[in-house]
């Protein structure tokens, strides 16, 4: 260790000062009553509870909470229930009706806007089912000429069905493997109609005057169409 200048003792006599850890040079350390940092702590900035965040985009989410808010308006002779955003709408197109220029003008671009908007995704659907289609239809043929069973196809392309003529596409079958579940459950009650059905017709046959089991089969034959529907079958 080195000497750095002398330090006095408690009786106030000069001792040796060793230079060392925790004992800094006696030119560099702090001077009784002077602070080691003179400038103080920085003060940390503090917004207020209700400022967002940085990663917050909060003026989005007032709006919408504005725009879906309910409010009670004079409709004629009587009050309904709106959004603000279908007051606004409602109050353009009445606006525009009674012949306002700039409110003609906004609500037809509104209306063009959505239109165009609604159009373009029913065109990227269609042509999606229409790929989807034809590619899962090519798949099973593939394996058909291999012998071997078809991969899963959740909806299967059977169930996709496709009017050219009015640019629809319904799928009438399970999206899901849960979805699935469900279907086979209903086409097995569907068979369970069906073997109920027969058995009525043999009761009928028994005793075609019986109007009770009249109308009971002809309920069942209601369920059967409406599952039948539902089943695309």
């Amino acid at each position: 260790m080195s000497n750095d200048g002398d330090s006095p003792d408690a009786a106030g006599k000069l001792v040796p000062y060793d230079v060392g850890y925790g004992r800094p040079p006696a030119a560099t350390r702090f001077r009784p009553g002077q602070s080691g940092n003179p400038r103080g702590r920085p003060r940390k900035s503090r917004l207020p509870d209700h400022f967002p965040k940085l990663h917050e985009e909060r003026l989005k989410q007032v709006t919408l909470q504005e725009a879906y808010r309910k409010i009670t308006i004079r409709d004629g002779d009587r009050t309904v229930d709106l959004t603000i955003a279908e007051a606004v709408i409602r109050s353009i197109g009445l606006n525009a009706a009674k012949g306002d220029k700039r409110s003609q003008k906004m609500f037809t671009e509104l209306l063009r806007t959505v239109e165009t908007e609604n159009k373009a995704l029913h065109d990227e659907y269609l042509k999606t089912m229409i790929e989807y289609k034809s590619a899962g239809e090519k798949e099973i043929e593939r394996c058909r000429r291999l012998g071997i069973d078809p991969p899963e196809m959740l909806p299967h392309p059977d169930h996709i069905h496709i009017d050219m003529r009015t640019g629809e596409a319904v799928v009438r079958g399970p999206f899901t493997r849960e979805e699935k579940k469900i279907w086979d459950g209903a086409k097995k009650y569907l068979e369970s109609v069906e073997e109920e059905i027969e058995f009525l017709k043999g009761m009928l046959k028994k005793d075609p005057d019986n109007e009770n089991l009249q109308r009971c089969l002809q309920q069942s034959i209601g369920i059967q169409k409406r599952m039948a529907e539902l089943l695309g079958e």
